[in-house]
């Protein structure tokens, strides 16, 4: 039998650690059943935890989401090969960052005001993202699935290939965050669009109009790079 080398075994640990088979979901709302319901058809194992006692939700899970399984958000952190963030942003603080720390995240919630109240931690912030990652700093962040309605998740997706397919962006720090992240969009059912560093989270953050908008793939690469080139006309001067 043929031994990989070093580097070919490299290869395919990289390829393994990139093939995600079950997606984590903390929070048990209409953005997380959302996307259970999607990441089911799309073959994953999907795991879904809120807060207490799995039991709690086991009737909602398999009503919204069925196939999906109700667990502690414990057995989501641990088991998740991707954990999708979608609690109330306010409720980022109960986020355990030793659980977190070293897996790949993705954060696809959004601030309003009427449900969040103040949070000044955010208005330091370069971004609601940035906030997030700065309380679990060992997370492997990405930011997207914010910039759809949970009902779209359904109503929009499409097979690959379909002209005029909507597109959705994703933004992170680690490379292979974000690859994983953009592969799963495309499963979902939406032409993944590659936005960049984490910070470039902002360009789809409410009010943007890449929030308020639909596009297909050229049309979210044409609204962030007008962002980015707004952002640089803003900085200052050296």
């Amino acid at each position: 039998m043929r031994v990989r080398s070093s580097v070919e075994q490299r290869i395919w640990t990289e390829i393994n650690r990139m093939t995600t088979q079950t997606i984590g979901i903390l929070g048990a709302g209409k953005v997380g059943t959302g996307v259970a319901r999607q990441a089911l058809l799309a073959g994953y194992r999907v795991l879904i935890a809120a807060s207490g006692d799995p039991k709690n939700i086991d009737l909602i899970i398999s009503v919204m989401a069925p196939g999906a399984k109700a667990a502690t958000a414990a057995q989501v952190m641990e088991e998740a090969d991707l954990v999708v963030l979608s609690v109330p942003l306010h409720k980022f603080r109960t986020l355990d960052p030793a659980a977190l720390a070293g897996k790949h995240v993705v954060d696809t919630m959004n601030y309003w005001r009427d449900t969040n109240g103040d949070m000044p931690e955010l208005e330091e912030a370069p971004s609601s993202s940035e906030m997030v990652l700065a309380h679990i700093p060992g997370a492997l962040l990405a930011k997207s699935l914010n910039h759809i309605g949970y009902h779209e998740l359904e109503l929009d997706a499409l097979p690959a290939g379909t002209p005029g397919r909507r597109a959705l962006a994703v933004a992170a720090d680690d490379d292979a965050t974000r690859t994983m992240v953009l592969d799963f969009v495309e499963r979902l059912g939406f032409d993944a669009v590659d936005a960049g560093d984490l910070s470039n989270g902002l360009a789809f953050e409410p009010n943007t109009p890449i929030f308020n908008g639909s596009y297909d793939k050229a049309g979210i690469a044409a609204e962030l790079a007008a962002h980015l080139t707004a952002e640089r006309e803003l900085e200052p001067a050296v």
